[in-house]
């Protein structure tokens, strides 16, 4: 990441009538919350079938368990870092008109975001597979699995989007349209692998968005749509950005700093 790259990216995101932001697993890797895939990632050391929803439905006392170690035990004791607090504060101020999150943390609502669309779901809330009541998380003991629900007894399942579903209407709505509204779209810790989720940031490219991208390592989106790229951990990159953008020392109205 050189001065240059992260001088004409704030200066993209201060012009811009409309930003959104696309983030992925590595948002959340500084929070404590390791990514699925890879070699480090969840799926080295659980199996998978967990999340496969016919597998829940067949057997959701063996799935719960991974998704109690997982979701629950292990990320429920994550907080919001620095990266999802600058994104809170740019949609505050007016410079982000919605985020489009692959991740389930809830991590960006707790930094303080709004506008979000959740594109597989968020692990805090559960549903009633049978009902269709709806819970948050702290309001169930999940001391006996798998949990159920208080006014039909059927089973709760994390409302989250598991191998097999569909993803749900509304989220896949909304980044089509903030896709297709968007002046620039930030890209931050997504390697751009999971479908259908990887094609938003390609839609927002083909309506004309400069695409800014920050990752530690070149993604499948780098050589291919990336305008910008901002090399580096997300919070360190999103700090940076944070005191350009808030800085009056930029003129926006320039192609450098006074």
């Amino acid at each position: 990441m050189t001065s240059d790259s992260i001088i004409t990216a704030t200066l993209a995101l201060k012009r811009s009538r409309f930003t959104t932001a696309f983030t992925g697993a590595g948002i959340s890797v500084e929070s404590g919350i390791p990514s699925f895939r890879g070699s480090d990632g969840l799926w080295e050391r659980y199996d998978p079938r967990a999340l496969d929803l016919h597998y829940f439905m067949r057997d959701p006392a063996e799935s719960w368990i991974v998704i109690k170690e997982i979701f629950y035990d292990f990320f429920g004791r994550a907080k919001p870092n620095a990266a999802h607090r600058v994104l809170a504060r740019m949609e505050k101020e007016g410079m982000l008109g919605r985020t489009i999150t692959q991740n389930i943390d809830n991590l960006h609502q707790a930094a303080g975001s709004v506008i979000i669309s959740e594109f597989h779901g968020n692990s805090q809330k559960l549903r009633c597979i049978q009902c269709y009541q709806e819970y948050h998380a702290r309001e169930i003991n999940l001391d006996q699995l798998p949990p159920t629900c208080a006014k039909c007894s059927g089973v709760l399942k994390p409302d989250f989007v598991f191998f097999g579903e569909a993803i749900p209407q509304l989220p896949l709505s909304e980044a089509y349209e903030a896709a297709s509204l968007s002046d620039v779209f930030l890209i931050i810790g997504t390697t751009g692998e999971v479908m259908p989720a990887n094609q938003i940031p390609v839609m927002a490219k083909e309506y004309g968005a400069t695409i800014i991208e920050v990752n530690p390592e070149p993604s499948n989106y780098t050589e291919r749509i990336t305008d910008i790229y901002l090399q580096g951990r997300a919070t360190e990159v999103m700090q940076k950005l944070e005191t350009l953008l808030f800085s009056p020392a930029l003129d926006d109205n320039k192609d450098g700093v006074d």
